[in-house]
């Protein structure tokens, strides 16, 4: 009844919309009468289109009725396919019970489980007893033939070994099983591999016997080298699992391996050790503490003498033994020259580290072994090309290995530090120290003294005692802990000195103090100039010297380096226990930023450049005061209204007052000119003429009234002061530290009348035809008519108002 209801409802709600979209369609189509004409047209497609509904319709209905009975045939399949496997696990629950004896079949599968396991176990030992008795089958073979068939013996241990090489690569896969199977195979290995050796070795031997290697005179025919050749190729290739092997763990691995000594070299080399043996560890008289480069040079002898026989017959099986392999890339293989080296390189190693215990107590001793490994190093990297096999990282060489691997540089940089700083005490004791070196250094350069020049001596010493290692972290910590240490050691010194200096130059330190008055005569006129030429020659000196260095490449190297470490921020510390901060305040405050204007002795540098600037300062201050003082009695004459007749300055005497000045400025300058370079001489120069101009100016100028033979005398005066400044300097620089008195000198003297013929008168003024009537006038009538005059008479360093009042010391202006 419900569902009659809810059908009826649904076909009349259905037949509504229908009608609904009905009256939609007629409603859009037909909205003028004139759609009324295509009336025909319009049923004609609607009744296409219902046509084609029609066709969809029965398609949809066919393809309804495949699906429905392909999922029915469907069903049916799998409805078999379950009773049949229902079935079969009903026979296997049966079969599992009989088999098992279980009364349940969880037991027995548990049951089935267990027994499955003992299989695959057996299955295991079955494969380890298979391998156990490959691995004695290829060992005893090898055995069987190594003696009468050298060459038939290495194809069983080739196997023997790839096989044992291929168990420890499979071993980690395998989370490490089975570690007693593969070790017993790897010891089989190695203990075939040491009979091999051995027995190869001692046919070897007997080939370099009947050569009677290492002689000079070896004999060596045809059928001799055929079968040293063959006893040498029998080596390599017994060795090459271990070359390979090697090789391969050095790919992607850092740090890389040593090389391994090639076995040829290594039998050849053992009479060559017996020789090193009785020369240098024995009781002979070439075994010493104190002269390693017996040794070393005793090597180099080696490799001088057996290079050519190495290189004519060894060369050629290293070639084709090699050719094709990775090991071609690797000269300590591929060269025989590298792979004799690293054959002698064992027994030196032997000799290092027995003899470094004895020499520990003894600096010098040890300081001396350093050196000669350095240089020896040197030697192998640059003369014989050797790289240890490590290509473009290059060699890192014996002194490395010393100071690195066995831990020695500590040690040594203690020995070198105490010696360095102790080399430096003697230096500045010397009773000789402080004094001024003239001969050291270039005739226009400023003069250190002889402690600075012997100080930088050192320096550089020490710099070639550390440039050939090959750690940077090494190479820092000596450039910071005794380089840098003694340059800061010594610019205290320098600034003591400066300090003591003024101390003792003080009214009130003399006062407290207590200073003798031999001690204030030292200090006073040129004794103290000379105490301050030596704190600024000194500081000059090393000053530059360090910006020298700061360009030389090891430096430039080494400060790259610095950079690039402090740079990465993965590194806390650039070199071991040294961070950044603590570089930086040692070397450059740039250290780690972008900036690369830096160097590496910016910090010491910019102190001593500091210690310079300060003592120039005070140096001109002291001349300024002195000559200052010595004019004061100039200043205080007043002879310069005389009225006497008209003379020419050049022809007068100079005053009396002025000849202290004279002398002590000449003796001041002359000192100066043989100490300091032209740059700071004029420098010094230039301040000590400013502050005596304002002397002269304040005290004799604008104090007095000149009449034209005072304005005469005073010329004169000044020209004999700007004589010793041309005298020491060059020509005309007095006038030119003293251009505004000069100028004032020059309109001050100018005639009373114009005299047309001469073209001015003496003092330089550059106006012709002007008297000093007519310039006075001209420059208080205005601003602009005196700047006019002024122009005119060519003067450029005197204001409007300075003219008048040099104009207004004129006597006859004034009157």
């Amino acid at each position: 009844m419900a569902a009659t209801t809810f059908r009826r409802s649904s076909t009349q709600i259905t037949n509504e919309e229908r009608d609904v979209r009905v009256e939609d369609y007629l409603n859009d189509k037909l909205q003028t009468y004139a759609d009324l004409e295509n009336l025909d047209t319009l049923l004609e497609t609607v009744k296409q289109q219902q046509t084609l509904l029609r066709q969809q319709l029965r398609d949809a209905e066919s393809t309804l009725a495949d699906a429905n009975e392909t999922a029915k045939s469907h069903s049916a399949n799998l409805h078999q396919q379950i009773d049949k496997f229902n079935k079969q696990q009903t026979t296997i629950d049966r079969r599992l019970l009989i088999v098992t004896r279980s009364e349940t079949s969880d037991d027995a599968v548990h049951k089935f489980d267990s027994s499955m396991e003992k299989l695959r176990r057996l299955d295991i030992a079955k494969g380890y007893v298979d391998l156990l008795a490959k691995v004695e089958e290829l060992s005893a073979q090898a055995r069987r033939n190594f003696r009468a068939s050298p060459q038939a013996a290495l194809q069983p241990y080739l196997r023997l070994k790839n096989l044992a090489t291929a168990l420890r690569k499979a071993q980690s896969a395998a989370e490490d099983a089975a570690p007693h199977l593969v070790d017993h195979v790897d010891q089989t290995a190695k203990l075939l591999w040491t009979q091999m050796k051995e027995a190869f070795g001692l046919d070897f031997e007997e080939t370099l016997a009947k050569m009677k290697w290492p002689n000079k005179d070896a004999n060596i025919n045809e059928q001799l080298l055929a079968e040293w050749v063959a006893g040498v190729e029998r080596l390599l290739e017994l060795q090459d699992p271990e070359l390979k092997a090697q090789e391969s763990n050095n790919e992607g691995s850092n740090p890389k391996e040593d090389a391994v000594v090639l076995l040829p070299l290594e039998v050849m080399v053992k009479p060559l050790e017996l020789r090193f043996q009785y020369h240098f560890e024995g009781d002979r008289p070439t075994n010493r503490l104190d002269k390693p480069e017996y040794f070393l040079s005793h090597v180099v002898g080696l490799l001088n003498t057996y290079e050519e026989f190495f290189a004519v017959n060894l060369q050629p099986i290293l070639g084709r033994h090699f050719r094709g392999s990775n090991l071609a890339l690797n000269p300590c293989y591929i060269d025989s020259t590298s792979a004799l080296i690293t054959a002698l390189l064992p027994m030196l190693r032997r000799k290092i580290f027995t003899l470094l215990p004895q020499i520990s107590k003894q600096p010098q001793l040890l300081s001396h072994l350093m050196h000669e490994l350095m240089s020896f190093d040197v030697s192998l990297r640059e003369d014989w090309g050797y790289d240890g096999g490590f290509g473009a990282e290059g060699w890192k060489g014996l002194t490395w290995e010393v100071l690195v691997k066995r831990d020695w540089f500590g040690t040594w940089l203690k020995v070198e530090k105490d010696f360095a700083l102790s080399r430096y005490h003697n230096i500045i004791d010397a009773p000789e120290s402080g004094e001024i070196d003239y001969d050291s250094v270039d005739p226009g350069a400023t003069k250190p003294t002889k402690a600075a020049i012997r100080v930088n001596d050192l320096l550089e010493t020490i710099t070639d005692r550390y440039r050939p290692l090959t750690s940077f972290s090494q190479k820092l910590r000596f450039l910071i802990d005794i380089q840098i240490t003694i340059f800061d050691q010594f610019h205290d010194r320098l600034n003591s000195a400066l300090e003591a200096y003024l101390t003792a130059t003080s009214a009130l330190a003399r006062a407290v103090q207590g200073v003798s008055k031999e001690e204030q005569a030292q200090l006073q006129g040129l004794g103290g100039l000379e105490r301050l030429c030596r704190v600024y020659g000194s500081a000059d000196y090393l000053e530059k010297k360090m910006r020298d260095w700061s360009d030389d490449v090891f430096f430039l190297e080494l400060w790259d380096e610095l950079q690039f470490r402090a740079r990465s921020r993965s590194r806390r510390t650039i070199a071991k226990d040294m961070t950044v901060e603590d570089v930086a305040g040692r070397t450059s405050s740039v250290v780690g930023s972008e900036d690369d204007s830096g160097a590496l002795f910016d910090e010491t540098a910019s102190a001593y450049r500091r210690l310079r600037i300060r003592t120039e300062r005070i140096l001109q201050d002291l001349l300024s005061h002195d000559v200052r003082q010595s004019l004061r009695p100039y200043g205080r004459i007043t002879p310069w209204s005389s009225l006497t007749s008209e003379v020419s300055a050049p022809s007068l005497s100079i005053t009396a007052e002025i000849d202290s000045a004279v002398q002590l400025l000449a003796s001041y300058l002359s000192f100066l000119s043989k100490v300091l370079a032209e740059a700071p001489l004029k420098r010094t120069c230039r301040q000590l003429a400013l502050s005596m101009q304002t002397f002269l100016w304040d005290h004799v100028l604008m104090r007095n009234n000149f009449s034209t033979s005072g304005v005469a005398q005073f010329s004169r005066d000044l020209y004999a002061l700007w004589e010793v400044f041309d005298r020491c300097l060059s020509p005309g620089q007095g006038e030119i530290g003293m251009k505004k008195l000069r100028e004032a000198v020059g309109l001050l003297s100018m005639p009373i009348k114009p005299k047309q013929e001469d073209g001015g008168e003496d003092g330089g003024s550059g106006g012709e035809g002007l008297g000093i009537w007519e310039v006075e006038k001209r420059v208080f009538r205005d601003n602009e008519s005196a700047r006019e005059v002024l122009e005119e008479l060519g003067i450029e360093n005197l204001t409007e108002t300075e003219a008048r009042s040099v104009l207004e010391r004129r006597l006859e202006l004034s009157s």
